[in-house]
C-alpha cells in the first residue's frame, strides 16, 4: 500500500492482482500438458489413440460417460462464480480477456509504446504516423506467434506434446492437426486484433446469461450514487447524462463527491460508464475501481466505485451476504458431482471385454460310451488398456443350482494382447454333463465369464480382472437322448 499527503492508504491495484491470476492461468495451461505421472497427462482426450486421461489416470473411449460430469462441473462452477462475484470469470480467468491484456497492455503499451498508457483504453493510436504503422505490424507479428503457441497448446490436450512435435515433422501426413492449429491461430488474430472486446459484448452468450443468475448480493463493480451524486437519469431504459462537470454536479447536489474526471470511463476495456449502473458489458475487471481508488485516495476519501453488491451499496440494507442459500446450493451440487466423478473414476476397468454369441445356438456331438458333448461358440473382443503387452485368460462360473461344469475348449492356453489394440478371439465352451433336464425346450443357462490378466508369476491378476455375463445354450431332453 502507498500513502498520499493526506495519509489515505491506497491498496495495491486490482489490475496487478489480475495480472498475477493471468500469469498463473497461462503457466498452468502451458505446463500441464507436459506433466506426466505413470505416462498419463492430467487431461488428454486423444482421438488418435482412443483414450481419455483424467487426473493422470487413463480411461478408454468407452468410458467417455465421465465427460458430461466434467462439463457439468465446469458450468456449475462458472454459474456459482457468477452468482457470487458477477462476471468475475470473464475479468479474471477467461482466455479472451487474458489475450486482450497481453496484446493491448503488454505488447502495444509496455513493449512497443504504441499506446501511451494503460489507463486510457478509449483513445486508439494515430495510425497516420509511419512509426505507429511499423509498431502495429510488429505487434501483429508478435501476437501471431503467440496465437500459434496458443493453438498448439490447445492441441496438446488432444495430442500429447511429444507426439505433436513428431507429427509436425511430417505435416503432409497430419494436415488435420496442422489445420486446427492454423485455424485457431487465425481466429485469435482476428478476435484479439479486430473483434476485440466486441466478442464479450456481442458474441459471448455468457453476458446474456448473467442477468438471470444475479441477485441483490452478487458482488460486482458498482458506483456509489449516494456519495458520488447522480450522473445519469434512466429515461425509459435510456440513460440520459445530467452533468459533465463537477461544478454542475455540485450545483445539483452539494454533497456529491464525484470529480467527473471520468477516469473510470477512459480505463474501461468494454467502453462503458460504470456510473450508469449494472450493464451486461461489464466483465468485472475492476479497472474502474482502481481508477477511482487512485483519484479519491489523493483526496483522502474512499473510492466511489467499489466491488460490492446492490444490497450494500445501492439499497444500503446492510453487509453483503456471501454464503447465502443459493451459494450453498451451488457448493452442494459441486460436492455431489465431484463425489460422483471420483466414484465413477475409481471404478475404472483395466481391460475391456465384449462378448457376442456365435451364429449357431449350440453344437451337439455324440461321444463313445453313450456320452455327449455340447459346445457353444462366442466372439470375444478384448482390449488391453494398460501400457504394456500382457497375457490374458478366463474362467467360467455357473449358477449354484446347476450340477455340472462348463470348460474352456478353445483357446486352450493364455494369449497375448498388446496395448490399445482390440483383439478378436473365437472362444468355445463345452460340457459333457447334464446341466438341466428340460423336456419341452432348449435352456439358456446364465453364466459368468471371469477374464483376467496373468501377473509375473502366471497367476490371475487381482486388479486387471473383469466379469461379464452371457448364456450357455443347452439342448432339451429328447435331442440330448438322440446324441447318446
Amino acid at each position: 500500500m502507498s500513502k498520499d499527503k493526506k495519509g489515505m492508504e491506497i491498496p495495491k491495484p486490482w489490475r496487478i492482482k489480475r495480472y498475477y491470476a493471468y500469469a498463473i492461468a497461462t503457466a498452468v495451461a502451458l505446463i500441464l500438458p507436459w506433466i506426466h505421472i505413470n505416462g498419463h497427462q492430467f487431461f488428454l482426450l486423444s482421438f488418435d489413440k482412443m483414450k481419455l486421461d483424467l487426473a493422470f489416470v487413463e480411461f478408454d473411449m468407452q468410458q467417455l460417460y465421465l465427460m458430461p460430469f466434467l462439463l457439468m462441473l465446469m458450468f456449475i462452477t462458472i454459474f456459482g462464480m457468477t452468482v457470487m462475484g458477477g462476471r468475475v470469470f470473464c475479468g479474471w480467468v477467461c482466455p479472451q480477456t487474458t489475450f486482450r491484456v497481453i496484446y493491448r497492455d503488454l505488447i502495444e503499451t509496455k513493449l512497443l509504446h504504441l499506446r501511451k498508457r494503460i489507463g486510457n483504453k478509449q483513445k486508439d493510436p494515430d495510425m497516420s504516423l509511419t512509426e505507429n504503422k511499423v509498431k502495429k505490424a510488429i505487434a501483429i507479428l508478435l501476437w501471431t506467434a503467440l496465437a500459434l503457441l496458443a493453438g498448439a497448446d490447445f492441441m496438446w490436450y488432444f495430442i500429447p506434446p511429444e507426439t505433436f512435435f513428431q507429427y509436425l515433422q511430417h505435416p503432409a501426413e497430419h494436415g488435420t492437426m496442422l489445420g486446427f492449429v492454423l485455424g485457431i491461430a487465425a481466429f485469435l488474430v482476428y478476435d484479439i486484433i479486430i473483434l476485440k472486446e466486441n466478442f464479450c459484448i456481442y458474441v459471448c452468450p455468457y453476458s446474456r446469461v448473467q442477468s438471470v443468475l444475479y441477485d441483490e448480493h452478487t458482488v460486482m463493480a458498482l458506483y456509489d450514487e449516494h456519495r458520488g451524486g447522480k450522473i445519469y437519469e434512466d429515461d425509459h431504459g435510456v440513460h440520459k447524462k445530467l452533468v459533465t462537470k463537477q461544478k454542475d454536479l455540485q450545483a445539483m447536489d452539494p454533497s456529491a463527491e464525484c470529480t467527473t474526471c471520468e477516469k473510470c470511463v477512459t480505463v474501461c476495456p468494454t467502453h462503458i460508464d460504470i456510473r450508469q449502473g449494472l450493464q451486461l458489458e461489464c466483465i468485472n475487471c475492476l479497472e474502474c475501481v482502481d481508477a477511482c481508488t487512485t483519484v479519491m485516495g489523493k483526496l483522502g476519501k474512499p473510492s466511489l466505485v467499489t466491488w460490492s453488491s446492490d444490497y450494500e451499496i445501492v439499497e444500503r440494507k446492510g453487509k453483503t451476504k456471501y454464503f447465502r442459500p443459493k451459494i450453498l446450493g451451488y457448493m452442494g451440487i459441486l460436492v455431489i458431482l465431484m463425489v460422483a466423478l471420483a466414484y465413477m473414476s475409481s471404478t475404472k476397468e483395466h481391460m475391456l471385454l465384449n462378448i457376442n454369441k456365435g451364429t449357431r445356438l449350440y453344437d451337439l456331438k455324440s461321444m463313445p460310451n453313450h456320452k455327449f458333448k455340447v459346445e457353444n461358440s462366442y466372439i470375444f473382443l478384448l482390449q488391453n488398456t494398460e501400457e504394456k503387452p500382457m497375457k490374458f485368460y478366463f474362467s467360467v462360473e455357473v449358477p449354484k443350482n446347476i450340477h455340472g461344469t462348463i470348460k474352456i475348449m478353445k483357446p486352450s492356453e493364455p494369449f497375448r494382447v498388446v496395448p490399445s489394440v482390440k483383439k478378436k478371439k473365437i472362444v468355445t465352451l463345452v460340457t459333457s454333463d447334464v446341466l438341466v433336464d428340460n423336456k419341452r425346450k432348449d435352456t439358456l443357462i446364465p453364466i459368468k465369464i471371469h477374464a483376467y490378466a496373468l501377473d509375473k508369476n502366471g497367476k490371475p491378476d487381482k486388479i486387471i480382472s473383469i466379469y461379464r455375463e452371457t448364456t450357455f445354450a443347452f439342448p432339451k431332453e429328447d435331442i440330448l437322448n438322440k446324441a447318446r
